[in-house]
Order: structure tokens, then C-alpha cells, then sequence
């Protein structure tokens, strides 16, 4: 796959080449007529192409005009850049690009309103970016469509927009959390529906969005990444509701990020009489923390798996964890170097607390339950007690080392009853729970196993029965849904054993199946009927959407379009498209008809082409099985794309998500705790999904 992400960079290669062949051989569309003169220091200049007004802006060539005034003009067409000095002042432009790099001494940056481009190989610039350039002052006749430039009168650098970076001086060393704001001394464009703030290398004119947000105003909280380094051009720009760029800033920073790790939660000398929750305070972005607690007294050190770099942490103590004990939390960078905050010491003094669990006070046990201990103590017994609250008296439902108990109360049970645990210590000493009321019914009872509701059928199955009084049978019915019309289809003396069942073509479609259970003194009990439906036809499996080896180039190139759209990251979108298709060869298709979904997402519902029946999990009486689920289905992969953007873009739920979605890495937590996916392991993931196929990459802005 690194090769094809190497395809995937050649690909848009390609692209970029081809649409600069044809601007440099062609003349963009809206341009006015070209019967403007130039005039330099009152001598006509002719110029093939001549000057040409495009979006209402008066664009010249920028070479014939330079070296008329004597300045020199270096072109590298390496990375498309014009390099021009006059005197002690030198200039640096990037076709396409809007980013300008004044040396007068000190460097400085501003944004023209237009990027330079080549027109019939000659590159074109606005009048006010050559007259910063050169430092010469530059005027428009508009009754004799005339440019004159005075090369004897100086004209200073003077910005394109009312706007400016007021947060951060030019110049300033970024060494942490920084805040972001722009200012608008003319107050904001018209049309401004996004700020975004870009860190630009100055040396490609190229970098990453580093905070965002639907205020022009509002100021933004920006976390380096440690991996950005020195010099940087830092970038504030407004775009409207189309992504199209409206105005924007620029100034010369300097990255020089002084690592900084504390832990929230905890207080040196503090006593931990139970659960603590702790958190980290970063001054960068992190892929991850991890909590290393140590118990010097006992020279034990516990260190917790990857954990939420923006998120919280529970620790619980046990009471073996009493003693002096030290907290820190490490904080990995993107290139995974470990950084560690200091060691905070407390004095962990829990006393031990037993508590049962499995039922709730008051409520009426009529099916299984599992009891377990709750407790932060090593037990070497366990005993799990039902005791009578009227006469006190105790039987031992059971006696285990440290595990649960499934209690299935029988019909010997009934009224108001009493559950409790009680343990022995690792030192022998006996500790007791309080006590938790039940209602027991006493009535006979069987719970069927093996089939769930509205689970579909397609093949042989095992039939088993859960019962709180021993049988002497169990025969297993099929109830006709249409017609009421019952059979048996197994069963045996042996009420323990596990029946099979195999339905035949004839046992298509819907059923209700219930065990029936024969007491030794020959009453019989029934189960509850449970829905299901045979089907014995085709089934179809997913399917992939294209060749896994294709499937990098498919997805990138959605993300980069939607990135380029909503702002959210085309690494993140393309790690989240790989993870859960598995490289595009899981994708749902109808089960029964084959119809493909194209539902790059696993989004449950309805979508533009309906939906596809596919299978999920559900759980009855404490065993998991398939039933049958719709999920959205989609005529092409760019409607799932887009689906699944507007759902994250849209769904209240998803707000802190949308917060941090232009950062990849704080992006995949946030999803995390917005609660996208259940997989504790779900960021971290796609962060090395992100940096094993370098899509990063992806993320690259220009201004």
C-alpha cells in the first residue's frame, strides 16, 4: 500500500500539470479586453500578452515591468516560484498562490487578492502587489485604461485587507497553546462564513490548518504539533459559505514549542481515600497519554493503555494499592517520542468495601440473574447468600473462589427475600455485604436459548432451555404464525441435552418457537414464544467496492474534495473509510437480493436509494445472535460519502467532534468521545492508519 499512496501522489500530479499547461497556454475566462497601455517612468512599454482586467483587478506582467526597473527576476520552475531583488529589497511570489514574501531587512508576509498565474508563459500579478514588490509607486487611469508606474516616487508594502492578526505579534515565539483572533478595523467582509488559521511553510508555501470556526471574530485555542519547527508564516483567512477565500493576513512566526506535561486531578501530598479522576494539561497536540502510577512502598508500577490526550481518566484503587504512591502522566507526540510530566506523590489510604451486585432493590427476579462482588480487596472465598429477613435464616446459593454466580431462583422461593455476599479476605478475615431486597414468585419457570427474536433462520440450530426446577422432558414447538398451527421439532427426556434443529424448504417463513417442559409430577410449563423467520434461500455476503489496491486512490480523492468543502480532515475521513470497509472489501449488500449499498460507513437507515437488509447483533437471555437490519443504501460512493459528512456535520451530538475536525489526531478522540464508535482502540486506529500510509499529506493547505 505504499506504493499506491505514491500512485495516489503521481495521480494528482498529473491533474496539477495538466491544469497548468492549460493556464499557461490559455486566458481564463472573464478577462477583459486587452487594450490597456503601460507606461514606466513615461516611456510606452509594449508587452505580448498586454495587461488584462480579470474579477475587476488589473493584472500586468510581472517580468517586463521588473526589468524595466532594473530589478533581476529569477524564475525556478522546480517549485514555481519568482524570485525578484531590487537593491536591498527582494521579493518572493509562488504561482497559484497567494502567500508573498517581502526581505527587506526582516521578513515579512502579506496576502494579494489575486495569486499570480502564467498567462502565454509570462506571469501575471495585480498592480498593488507590484508596486510592494518593487517599492515603487503605481497608478490606473481608468478614462485612458492606463497603468503608469513613477519608479522616482517610493511607495511603502501596504496590505490587501482591512484585516490583521491580532492575537500574535509578528515574529513571536510559539511555544505552546497559543490563542488565535483576527481583527477587522473596517469591521468583517460581507459574506464571511468561516475564519480559518493556517501554519504555512515559508519555504513551499505550504502547511496545515491549526484552527477554525464560523466566528471571523471569535478567538480559537491553537495546540502545536511538536513536529513543526523554526520559521513559519502564520495565516488568518476568511472564506464564504462556498469555501471561496474572501480576505486574509499573514505574519512571520517562529515555532519553538517548550514541551509542557502536568496532570489534573491530584494535589502533591493529597490522601486518595477511593476513585480519582485524573486528566492531562498539554501545551501540544498528542496522539495519545498514558498514566504511569507507582506504589513505592510495595515497588509496583501500573501503566495504562493509550488514553484520550483531551479526555479523563478513572483510576479506582484496590485496597492492596494503599501506600505511597506517585501519579504521572506521559504524553506521546505524532512521531511518538515520549514526553513525561512530573511525578505528583500522594498517600493511597482506601479501607475495604464490599458491595453485590446483579439485582437492584425491590425488583422481582423471575429469570437469571449473575451475582458478582463489587469490591477493591483480594478475596480468596466467595459466597453468595440468600437469607430470610423474617426468620434470619441464611443458605449458601453458592460458594466460588472470586467469580460471579447465575441464580436462577426456583419455585421453592417466594415472598420478600434477602441476597448478600460474603468473602474472605486473602488473610482470612470474613467481610459481609449489606443486604438487597427481592420479590421471588415461586413459580415454575423455562427459558428457551438458542433461537432470539426476529432472528432469521438460515441453517441448523441448537435448541437448549434455562429452568429453575428440574424436568423430566422438553419437547421444543413451532407455532404457524398464520394458521396457529403447532408441531414438534425436538425435544427428549434428557431436559439438559442440546437439540438440534435443521428446517426443511416447507418450514419457510414466519414461526414462533417455545420450549414446552414436563414436571416430574407431569404438569407442564411453557417458555415464552419467540418470533422468528426461516429462510433457506441464497444469502449474499458483503462485498467489496473496488480492488483493495485501487480503494486508497478512491478514498483519498473523496476526502480531499470533502476536506476542501467543509474543512474537516481528508486524513481522518480516509482512515475512518479504511477502517471500517477493511480497505474496501467489507461493503454491505442486501443479504436476500444482493443489491450493493455502497455504504462506505455501516450507517443504519434509509438513504437515497433506500436500504439493504444486512445482519447486526442483538442478545436474549444472555446469548448474542444475528437478526436482520436495515442499512442505508446509496446509488455511487460520493451520496455515502456525503452522507456520512453531513451526519457528523449536522448531529447535535457531534458538536465537539466539528470543534477539532480540521486536526486529524484531535479529530479521531473526539469522534471517540462523542460516542461515533464503542471501540476504546477506535482513535488510536485510525492515527496509525494516518501515519503508516503517511496520509497526513492529505491535510496540506495553500493559501
Amino acid at each position: 500500500m505504499y506504493i499506491k499512496h505514491k500512485r495516489y501522489g503521481l495521480h494528482l500530479t498529473v491533474l496539477l500539470l495538466a491544469a497548468l499547461i492549460f493556464m499557461q497556454w490559455s486566458i481564463p475566462e472573464g478577462l477583459a479586453s486587452t487594450d490597456i497601455r503601460l507606461v514606466i517612468d513615461g516611456e510606452s512599454i509594449e508587452t505580448s500578452p498586454q495587461p488584462f482586467i480579470h474579477n475587476d483587478r488589473t493584472l500586468v506582467p510581472l517580468r517586463v515591468i521588473s526589468e524595466q526597473l532594473g530589478a533581476q527576476v529569477d524564475w525556478n520552475d522546480q517549485d514555481r516560484t519568482v524570485h525578484i531583488v531590487k537593491g536591498g529589497r527582494s521579493v518572493v511570489l509562488r504561482i497559484d498562490s497567494r502567500l508573498v514574501e517581502y526581505d527587506t531587512g526582516e521578513k515579512t508576509y502579506n496576502i494579494s487578492d489575486v495569486a499570480p498565474f502564467i498567462v502565454e508563459d509570462r506571469t501575471f500579478v495585480p498592480l498593488r502587489l507590484v508596486s510592494n514588490a518593487l517599492g515603487v509607486e503605481i497608478s490606473w487611469d481608468d478614462s485612458s485604461r492606463t497603468v503608469y508606474i513613477d519608479s522616482t516616487r517610493a511607495a511603502s508594502i501596504s496590505p490587501f485587507y482591512d484585516m490583521e492578526i491580532s492575537s500574535v505579534v509578528p515574529g513571536q515565539d510559539i511555544t505552546g497553546t497559543t490563542q488565535l483572533q483576527a481583527s477587522f478595523p473596517a469591521g468583517v467582509p460581507e459574506g464571511a462564513a468561516e475564519i480559518r488559521f493556517l501554519l504555512l511553510n515559508p519555504d513551499t508555501g505550504r502547511g496545515a490548518v491549526v484552527a477554525r470556526g464560523s466566528n471571523a471574530s471569535g478567538r480559537y485555542t491553537w495546540l502545536p504539533d511538536l513536529q513543526q519547527t523554526g520559521p513559519k508564516v502564520l495565516v488568518a483567512a476568511l472564506y464564504n459559505g462556498d469555501g471561496a477565500f474572501i480576505a486574509g493576513s499573514a505574519i512571520p512566526v517562529k515555532m519553538a514549542v517548550e514541551p509542557r506535561v502536568a496532570l489534573n486531578g491530584l494535589n502533591p501530598g493529597q490522601v486518595l481515600g477511593g476513585s480519582v479522576s485524573l486528566s492531562p494539561d498539554l501545551n501540544f497536540v498528542a496522539s495519545h497519554v498514558k498514566y504511569e502510577i507507582t506504589n513505592h512502598d510495595k515497588s509496583k508500577v501500573f501503566t495504562t493503555e493509550e488514553v484520550d490526550p483531551q479526555g479523563s481518566y478513572t483510576w479506582s484503587p484496590m485496597y492492596e494499592d494503599n501506600g505511597n504512591t506517585t501519579f504521572k502522566v506521559i504524553a506521546y507526540d505524532y512521531a511518538g517520542q515520549a514526553h513525561a510530566g512530573i511525578d505528583i506523590p500522594v498517600a493511597v489510604n482506601v479501607t475495604k468495601k464490599l458491595e453485590l451486585k446483579g439485582v437492584s432493590a425491590g425488583s422481582t427476579v423471575e429469570k437469571p440473574v449473575t451475582l458478582w462482588a463489587s469490591r477493591n480487596f483480594q478475596v480468596s472465598e466467595t459466597e453468595y447468600v440468600l437469607k430470610d429477613p423474617q426468620t434470619g435464616a441464611e443458605e449458601v446459593l453458592a460458594r466460588v473462589g472470586y467469580v460471579s454466580h447465575k441464580w436462577f431462583p426456583g419455585p421453592e422461593y417466594t415472598g420478600t427475600k434477602e441476597l448478600l455476599v460474603r468473602v474472605k479476605d486473602t488473610s482470612g478475615v470474613t467481610h459481609t455485604s449489606n443486604s438487597v431486597s427481592v420479590r421471588l414468585t415461586g413459580a415454575p419457570k423455562i427459558l428457551l436459548e438458542g433461537v432470539g427474536p426476529n432472528q432469521v433462520v438460515t441453517g441448523k440450530c441448537s435448541l437448549t432451555v434455562s429452568s429453575n426446577t428440574p424436568l423430566s422432558s422438553i419437547q421444543y414447538m413451532l407455532v404457524n404464525s398464520n394458521t396457529g398451527a403447532v408441531k414438534a421439532i425436538a425435544g427428549g427426556q434428557d431436559a439438559v441435552t442440546q437439540y438440534s434443529w435443521t428446517p426443511a424448504q416447507g418450514d419457510q417463513g414466519e414461526w414462533k418457537i417455545y420450549a414446552e417442559g414436563t414436571l416430574p409430577s407431569g404438569v407442564k410449563i411453557k417458555s415464552q414464544q419467540i418470533p422468528f423467520r426461516v429462510y433457506l434461500g441464497t444469502t449474499y455476503p458483503a462485498k467489496p467496492v473496488i480492488e483493495k489496491d485501487k480503494f486508497l486512490d478512491l478514498a483519498s480523492g473523496l476526502a480531499v474534495e470533502s476536506w476542501q468543502k467543509t474543512g474537516m480532515s481528508a486524513a481522518l475521513q480516509t482512515a475512518q473509510a479504511i477502517l471500517e470497509t477493511a480497505w474496501g472489501q467489507s461493503v454491505p449488500v442486501d443479504k436476500y437480493s444482493g443489491n450493493f449499498s455502497y455504504n462506505l460507513f455501516g450507517i443504519k437507515g434509509t438513504g437515497p436509494a433506500g436500504s439493504v437488509i444486512s445482519n447486526t447483533w442483538e442478545e436474549y437471555n444472555g446469548q448474542a445472535f444475528r437478526v436482520d437490519a436495515g442499512f442505508r443504501a446509496y446509488s455511487n460512493v460520493n451520496e455515502s460519502w456525503a452522507d456520512h459528512k453531513k451526519l457528523l456535520l449536522t448531529a447535535s451530538r457531534y458538536q465537539p467532534f466539528r470543534e477539532t475536525m480540521h486536526d486529524s489526531t484531535q479529530g479521531a478522540w473526539a469522534l471517540r468521545r462523542a460516542g461515533y464508535a464503542t471501540d476504546s482502540k477506535y482513535p488510536v486506529k485510525l492515527i496509525n492508519i494516518i501515519k503508516t500510509y503517511g496520509l497526513g499529506k492529505l491535510d496540506e493547505v495553500s493559501i
